[in-house]
């Protein structure tokens, strides 16, 4: 990785001069010669004619209903700012999901800016980065100028893809110091605006906007279910590449699966939309099991929980529980089909109109029924789930709405979001599933270190549901024979 040549660096740390060189005013470390040099002989680079953006009406419509929400008020969306990882590295940036929803820019600094227009009505700014400065030197003497990480769009084009007048970022924590009247802001992504907006918002008015933005992204439009569904099309194709590699993985560790999956997910999106959970044998029984670093044995089982995020940040959350060897053991078998019988009962309670609960209820109910069926629990399956006494082995909820994040509309109220009620286009998953600890001596040794999970992505339909994940095969028996056909 190339170290960066920046003002700071010291005179004697410089390649010795053998010539005169005269001093520049705004860089001391760099001579006038080669900051001359540096700005001029640059082609015109400017994209004229774009088209907009794919989303680009549906962000429209989302910042009205935001507007009609809220009238009056100042709103302030930032993106977020990059984050160090180590000295003077930083992570991949990734916009906050507020942002995007409402401008369908990924881009590090961005603020989305709705500036009242009266009692009601506001007007949509977007505070950008412009192209980096050639007269001053900083897309080339800057860690962040163009030179270094790659050309951005300049205003002009930024107009032209997202349908929002842009201005100079660098500009905006000022005016919001400077401005009067009731804002809210988002908050936890840019303290510099944050710092801008101390004296004129509070935490209860924040909240506000931060539930309202969550709360509307429950039902999807139909640009967004496109995404969804694009995104599980590549998680499918993803777990058909682990498949095929399995042998290598058992020669390896957890991580060859977790490194083929990815590679589809940067092939294909922008990325993995939460860090895969590689699982094998007793790693299964660790809920978020994201290190990885196990051993991979024939005759164990794989839970695969991973998802693709599309561009426009959209992800799967996808799991299959696979045997390692292609078939499952009678135990395994056992086990699978009972969570495949509590996802069933699970997957035909999602429908206009039921609660939200719901399916959770009838997944949880099965599991009861087959752990009294076992002899694991005392009798009858009413009092298991009065006494909550299946969760010894069922541990999690069996769903989750789905979008932009994994665990999609985190900040909705409960009246609106778990004792709510569900809606065509709303997207979530169901995911029951039974962990028997490797040290749990309350079941059978052969139940030990066995843990089963099916998941999959399930639109609200206007009739039912459609389950957007449905390429993966889910019964015991279909999972072998796509695993026998893959490894051919």
């Amino acid at each position: 990785m190339a170290d960066e040549l920046t003002p700071e660096t010291p005179a004697e740390e410089q390649p010795q001069k053998k010539h005169k060189q005269r001093k520049n005013a705004l860089y001391p470390g760099v001579s006038e010669e080669l900051a001359e040099n540096m700005r001029t002989g640059w082609a015109d680079t400017e994209l004229r004619g774009l088209e907009p953006i794919a989303q680009a009406g549906h962000t429209a419509d989302r910042r009205a209903a935001l507007s009609a929400r809220f009238p009056g008020e100042r709103l302030v969306v930032p993106a977020g700012r990059l984050k160090t990882r180590s000295n003077d590295t930083e992570y991949p940036f990734r916009a906050s999901t507020e942002y995007a929803y409402l401008t369908g820019d990924q881009t590090e600094n961005g603020v989305l800016v709705l500036e009242p227009t009266g009692p009601s009505g506001h007007t949509a700014t977007i505070y950008l980065l412009p192209r980096s400065d050639r007269e001053n030197g900083e897309f080339w003497l800057s860690g962040q100028g163009e030179l270094w990480v790659g050309r951005r769009h300049s205003l002009a084009e930024a107009e032209q893809l997202l349908g929002i007048p842009a201005k100079d970022v660098r500009e905006l924590a000022d005016a919001l110091t400077e401005a009067e009247g009731p804002v809210r802001g988002v908050r936890g992504h840019d303290a510099v605006i944050e710092k801008a907006l101390t004296d004129k918002v509070t935490a209860e008015r924040d909240e506000e906007l931060r539930v309202y933005l969550s709360e509307a992204r429950a039902v999807k439009d139909e640009f967004e279910i496109g995404e969804l569904q694009k995104a599980c099309d590549s998680t499918v194709r993803g777990f058909e590449d682990v498949v095929k590699v399995l042998d290598k993985a058992e020669a390896t560790s957890e991580r060859y699966i977790e490194g083929t999956f990815f590679l589809r997910a940067r092939v294909e999106g922008n990325d993995v939309g939460y860090g895969s959970i590689c699982a094998a044998g007793p790693h299964a029984c660790t809920l978020h099991w994201v290190r990885n670093d196990g051993d991979v044995r024939a005759g164990d089982l794989l839970l695969l929980d991973a998802g693709v995020e599309t561009h426009s940040l959209y992800t799967a959350d996808v799991t299959r529980t696979l045997p390692i060897n292609g078939t499952y053991t009678e135990i395994q078998r056992k086990i699978y089909d009972a969570v495949y019988e509590s996802q069933e009962a699970g997957i035909a309670a999602v429908k206009p109109g039921a609660k939200f609960r719901d399916f959770h209820d009838a997944s949880q109910r099965v599991l009861a029924e087959k752990l009294v069926e076992w002899g694991l629990v005392e009798g009858p399956a009413e009092r298991v789930l009065e006494l909550g006494l299946q969760r010894r082995w069922t541990l999690h909820g069996t769903g989750h709405m789905l979008g932009m994040d994994v665990h999609d509309c985190a900040a909705a109220r409960t009246e609106a979001y778990v004792d709510g009620t569900l809606e065509p286009g709303m997207c979530l998953t169901v995911e029951p599933g039974l962990y028997f600890q490797a040290d749990d001596l309350t079941v059978p040794e052969e139940y030990r270190g066995i843990g089963v999970r099916i998941e999959d992505d399930i639109l609200v339909t206007e009739d039912g549901n459609r389950n957007l994940s449905a390429g993966l095969p889910r019964t015991s028996v279909e999972v072998e024979a796509w695993m026998a056909r893959l490894k051919g």
